[in-house]
């Protein structure tokens, strides 16, 4: 008989396997999801509470009328000049310091960026940056509250600024009462979230 010839046999297609996709590593500008909303709004408000007397500080610098006397150092007659850079550079040291306060809701603040030598990527411990906010939290508070008990007085001194310009300064410094607290309730929340996230 003649031998038949069978087609052979559909081979079975090879079920489809889905290539897992690397996660995408976090930059240091994205915020770590664990934290709370209402936290990283603290951090962020924690640092624009110093951006309103910096900007005063500038604006004096540049020789915007202060409403101080003659005889006192703040008169725009002074400025410009080498007070300027004075004022101006404690200005942006001040903003420097509250815009640390973001390392404590961003990953920055938890590991250390890959682009800095040698220690780029390792890990920070949580009281090396934990203790240092607290610190400057209390700080902070400390300074601020006697300060704003006081303000008045130092407002009633002859050679201060009176009506507008008086209202301007006041409004300008009275954000910073909120910064201490503000630096303590987020360095809080940063220790109770890596220790947690440390415990097994």
């Amino acid at each position: 008989m003649p031998r038949t010839l069978t087609a052979p046999p559909n081979p079975q297609p090879r079920p489809h396997t889905r290539l897992r996709s690397r996660p995408r590593p976090r930059t240091s500008s994205e915020p770590p999801p664990s934290v709370p909303r209402p936290i990283r709004w603290a951090a962020h408000a924690a640092a624009l509470t110093l951006l309103p007397s910096g900007l005063w500080r500038c604006a004096i610098a540049l020789g915007m009328p202060s409403g101080f006397d003659a005889s006192h150092p703040l008169h725009e007659s002074n400025f410009p000049g080498w007070t300027s850079l004075y004022l101006i550079g404690l200005s942006l040291v001040a903003e420097a310091l509250g815009l640390l306060t973001l390392g404590l809701v961003q990953p920055w603040g938890e590991w250390v960026p890959h682009w800095v030598p040698v220690v780029g990527g390792r890990n920070i411990p949580v009281l090396a940056a934990a203790v240092p906010a607290a610190l400057g939290a209390a700080a902070v508070t400390a300074i601020a509250i006697p300060s704003a008990f006081g303000w008045n007085d130092q407002m009633a001194d002859p050679s201060a600024p009176k009506g507008g310009s008086a209202v301007l300064m006041t409004a300008c410094y009275l954000p910073l009462l909120a910064w201490g607290p503000l630096l303590a309730v987020v360095t809080v929340a940063y220790y109770r979230r890596r220790r947690g996230a440390m415990a097994p």
